[in-house]
């Protein structure tokens, strides 16, 4: 099949890099801004938010320049800096930065607004509300396993596995955080709403991205994408992309890069749409993230 000209590769490419370099200085800002500002019991809390906070961001930078694929170890630059390998490294402590992120906003939030006694009664509600943001983390470190071995091993279950992972953690957080809206908007005191201003713009949108991304996965991304295509290659006499075991696994997954502009290579509409999100819609959250959503005192009304 001959390749389909991406016209509009490169302005795509220097738009997304763009982005995130002005994210990458935002995020600094940020950074040096909350160092001067710690005092008090969330002097941690907000440390470590911002240190994760940058980590996302740095990586993010890092990727929106070398973009790749695991699976078929496109990239978009013929150099080692664009192994898929190498990224999928950094996006281990990307992505853990970000789950952390996420579970401590959720548990600063049930700290702030606490969970009502009559829930406490309620088994179901009483798990997701105090366990769902571990869970979340756990599912997503597990999940790295996963990422590891499709890459590696070019093995289309693991992938599938990995992002079954990422949907069951989403599931629940974004239960949760249908909970937490309800608390936090239930509170109609004026004095009360101005303390919480960071929570009620945190549980609106991250219900809102939690829903769309839990329709997105278990809707589609997963039953549509990626597991009838992980059991067809199970199936194939001779599986495609082909299995790979051992050391020279490991070694072509980091020295092999198929440098490419191929639309559809690459995915088409689809993969521009989940890389440009990525890189753009979350990152603007990891940036509110790196604040230190928390309850607000009188003096920083």
């Amino acid at each position: 099949m001959a390749a389909v000209e991406w016209t509009w590769a490169w302005p795509w490419w220097g738009t997304i890099v763009a982005i995130n370099a002005i994210n990458l200085i935002v995020g600094l800002v940020i950074f040096f801004k909350s160092k001067k500002s710690d005092n008090g019991d969330l002097s941690s809390y907000r440390r470590t938010m911002r240190i994760l906070g940058i980590i996302f961001i740095s990586v993010g930078v890092y990727r929106s320049i070398f973009v790749s694929r695991y699976l078929t170890q496109l990239a978009w630059f013929n150099t080692l800096a664009n192994s898929p390998l190498l990224i999928r490294c950094f996006a281990l402590f990307a992505e853990m930065a970000f789950a952390l992120l996420i579970m401590k906003t959720l548990l600063q939030v049930n700290k702030d607004v606490p969970i009502p006694e009559n829930h406490k009664s309620k088994r179901f509600l009483y798990f997701i509300e105090t366990k769902a943001p571990h869970i979340f983390v756990a599912c997503l470190f597990i999940a790295q396993f996963f990422a590891f071995g499709g890459t590696i091993n070019k093995i289309r279950v693991l992938f599938a596995i990995e992002e079954t992972l990422w949907g069951i953690g989403f599931l629940l957080i974004t239960i949760l955080a249908v909970l937490q809206l309800k608390r936090v908007y239930s509170i109609k005191d004026e004095q009360s709403k101005k303390e919480l201003r960071h929570y009620r713009i945190f549980t609106v949108f991250f219900t809102v991205f939690g829903v769309g991304y839990c329709i997105y996965s278990l809707l589609y991304h997963l039953p549509v994408e990626y597991w009838p295509a992980a059991i067809k290659q199970l199936q194939m006499a001779v599986p495609e992309p082909a299995i790979q075991t051992g050391i020279d696994a490991i070694k072509d997954a980091f020295l092999i890069v198929n440098e490419t502009k191929d639309y559809a290579a690459w995915g088409g509409l689809g993969f521009v749409i989940w890389h440009s999100g990525y890189f753009a819609l979350c990152e603007w959250m990891v940036l509110f993230f790196m604040n230190g959503p928390r309850k607000l005192d009188k003096k920083s009304i």
